[in-house]
């Protein structure tokens, strides 16, 4: 059996109820009309004789079609033992109201030896002394009676009868209202039932007939307590936690891998500011050495010294840009647009100080709070200032143009000049080419796209483009 399997069987039994025991039961409908005696319905099933200690309670629904007012009949359901008559309860010949018969007391209003009218909440009237006190039973009116039977051994039994008592969930034996319970001795020993009509009128229909052991296994209970809605509840319980553990579980998978590819992505964040380190503070900090020792050895030189230092100061220039760099890459707040923009103008108005190139920025203010993880956000800088480094050294411009356009889901960044330009057709340098192999690199690894246009003597244009909808989102 599998694990779902017994939790569905483990939560079932505890979730059904405690049922008295029903011992018998017909839900009919069973139509009597002129069959005398009648014949036995119980088949053996149940049975007590004069010796039997416990007690029992029978119910059945009646449907008459037959209205005692106009037309003389009797009908009940009926105990037998055997062939012999024992406790009726319905309507005696002569008794009209609903009543038992064949008891060992005779009620005080019927005319019958053994007959016993019984109470009602719904009697004709309250005249005392009639049998208009009590309730005659109508064609179309169906009600519902209990009796209850108390063994006495070898002694009369003890019978009490409810006509149509309630039998709402909530309700016991004790809550039934004097005015429907009849109490009487009769002998009720049985083997047989026996539905029965003789008379005037169309009969009456039986149905909803059971024998049980307790009042309380007749009780209706309310639909949320019977067995298809517990089930159903049941059911739809495993449902929700199955759906609920799913999404936990997925939501934690989800967690972890986010928390991997974060973890993934700070390695690789450490690993390149490892590297920039190396590569460009090493290399500047080497170069700065080693015109240091070449301004040493030169100083009786004034024209080698002056251009040792000119060189001296580029490459602290350098180094300091190299450094702001880092620093700017590694600060927790600048993983935003804002950021990027802001700071790729802060680079470019040093990078053409001092320099006859003017460079023309028109970039958004208050960018909406969008980040960007740090890899995406080094690498568009980087992009952008190798487009500005070319057009500052190759192009001879006059002006460049840096535009940055923000969309719902794409950052577009254009590096325009005026300068000379080339023919992308033609051999490029050295320099060229590894740069320009550098820009499509990293674009590709952001998942953006980079156009280059130029055309010899017209200027060229840099469009970078990154999409803000996936993949940037931390």
């Amino acid at each position: 059996m599998s694990g779902w399997a017994g939790v569905w069987l483990g939560l079932m039994t505890l979730a059904t109820p405690a049922r008295a025991a029903i011992l018998w039961s017909d839900p009919g409908p069973t139509l009597v009309h002129e069959n005398g005696e009648g014949t036995d319905i119980l088949h053996g099933t149940v049975k007590r004789d004069t010796a039997s200690s416990d007690t029992l309670y029978f119910k059945f629904h009646v449907d008459p079609l037959s209205d005692v007012s106009s037309e003389l009949y009797s009908a009940g359901f009926q105990l037998f033992e055997g062939d012999t008559e024992r406790l009726g309860v319905g309507n005696s010949w002569k008794a009209w109201a609903y009543s038992a018969f064949n008891t060992d007391e005779t009620g005080t209003n019927n005319q019958v030896p053994g007959d016993m009218d019984l109470h009602s909440a719904s009697p004709e009237s309250y005249e005392p002394g009639s049998f208009l006190e009590y309730e005659l039973p109508r064609r179309g009116v169906g009600r519902t009676i209990v009796f209850k039977v108390q063994y006495v051994p070898d002694g009369d039994d003890l019978v009490t009868v409810w006509v149509h008592p309630d039998l709402a969930s909530g309700a016991t034996e004790a809550s039934q209202p004097e005015s429907l319970t009849t109490h009487f001795k009769a002998d009720a020993s049985f083997n047989q039932i026996h539905l029965r009509h003789q008379g005037g009128g169309d009969g009456w229909t039986f149905s909803d007939m059971a024998i049980a052991t307790s009042f309380n296994d007749f009780i209706m209970p309310h639909f949320w307590e019977r067995r298809w809605f517990i089930a159903l509840g049941v059911f739809i319980l495993l449902i929700l936690t199955a759906t609920i553990i799913r999404i936990v579980e997925r939501r934690r998978f989800q967690y972890q891998l986010q928390h991997a590819t974060q973890e993934r992505a700070l390695e690789r964040e450490r690993a390149r500011i490892a590297q920039d380190l190396h590569d460009d503070l090493g290399s500047s900090l080497t170069r700065i050495s080693l015109l240091s020792s070449l301004l040493q050895a030169d100083k009786d030189n004034p024209d080698q010294v002056t251009f040792h230092a000119g060189k001296l100061s580029e490459a602290a220039s350098q180094t300091v840009r190299a450094l702001e760099e880092i620093v700017w890459a590694v600060r927790p707040g600048s993983d935003s647009l804002q950021s990027l923009v802001e700071y790729i103008a802060h680079f470019a108005n040093e990078l053409f100080e001092n320099n006859p190139t003017r460079c023309r920025l028109d970039l958004p203010h208050d960018l909406p709070t969008k980040p960007l993880p740090p890899d995406v956000r080094h690498n568009i800088f980087l992009i952008v200032k190798e487009a500005l480094t070319n057009a500052l050294r190759h192009a001879g411009a006059k002006e460049v143009h840096v535009q940055a356009k923000v969309s719902a889901d794409a950052l577009e960044i254009l590096v325009q000049d005026d300068g000379r330009g080339f023919e992308p057709s033609m051999p490029a340098t050295e320099g060229r080419r590894h740069g320009l192999g550098n820009m499509h690199r990293r674009a590709e690894t952001i998942g953006g796209t980079l156009e280059l246009q130029s055309t010899s003597g017209k200027g060229t244009t840099v469009r970078l483009v990154v999409n803000l909808a996936d993949g940037t989102d931390p």
